[in-house]
């Protein structure tokens, strides 16, 4: 059975003596292996489909339950990744993260527009602030959102001094949790990925530490790739 689909490059291995196999994002399918056969041979013409971050309608063969890769138009290869190191360390948060939260045969359709999206912000130098919003995202499309606006024991905006609950994903006043200490740059960064206000750089940087810390808590994994980003800026700042 052959069919088509959108699909973003999430991963890519070696595989005997010229083949890869991808392990590519999809709307439909979500999470999806494939080989693809010969690419890593000189000339290969679908070897740009096996690259890390390709985003293009692919063609699989499927037979037994196992897809083949037969053919491939690009829609975005976000190039401008491979010219700024930042943000390709941006790049692999969002597809190791992507990676992370999704299984095969999970719808992922909503998860591909905000890998799509972010790449695309990154690639055209965005930076922390793309990767913030990403993780925002995907944390709340995976069911565990973030909620920035009002503390849920006053009413009141938290200031100063606040906790974030990691049980819930909310900001509250100091006095009125047993969360772990955020501050305001965070909370502001926080905001500014939901659509209120605009965060700064430390505050994105602050939002990212964070955020892995309750992505953590919540999927029991470990988005390795974030602790690479956070530690080639944190010297810059």
């Amino acid at each position: 059975m052959e069919f088509k689909a959108d699909a973003l490059v999430l991963r890519s291995a070696d595989y005997r003596e010229n083949d890869r196999i991808v392990t590519l994002l999809t709307a439909e399918r979500g999470k999806l292996s494939a080989t693809m056969k010969g690419v890593r041979k000189a000339g290969a013409k679908l070897n740009f489909a096996s690259q890390p971050f390709c985003f293009a309608e692919y063609v699989f063969a499927e037979k037994g339950g196992r897809c083949t890769v037969t053919g491939a138009s690009l829609h975005d290869g976000f190039y401008g990744l491979r010219e700024d190191i930042a943000a390709l360390y941006g790049a692999a948060c969002v597809t190791q993260a992507s990676d992370l939260l999704l299984y095969e045969g999970m719808h992922g359709g909503a998860l591909l527009v905000a890998a799509v999206r972010a790449l695309g912000e990154l690639s055209a130098g965005e930076g922390s602030g793309a990767v913030v919003r990403f993780f925002v995202r995907a944390l709340a499309l995976a069911g565990y959102p973030v909620a920035a606006d009002f503390c849920p024991v006053c009413g009141a905006v938290p200031a100063g001094r606040m906790k974030f609950d990691m049980d819930r994903g909310i900001f509250t006043c100091a006095a009125h949790s047993d969360g772990v200490p955020a501050s305001e740059a965070t909370f502001a960064a926080v905001r500014a990925a939901l659509g209120e206000g605009e965060g700064t750089e430390d505050g994105n940087l602050r939002a990212l530490r964070l955020l892995g810390a309750y992505f953590r808590e919540k999927t029991e994994t470990e988005p390795k790739a974030l602790g690479e980003y956070l530690h080639l800026l944190t010297p810059l700042h």
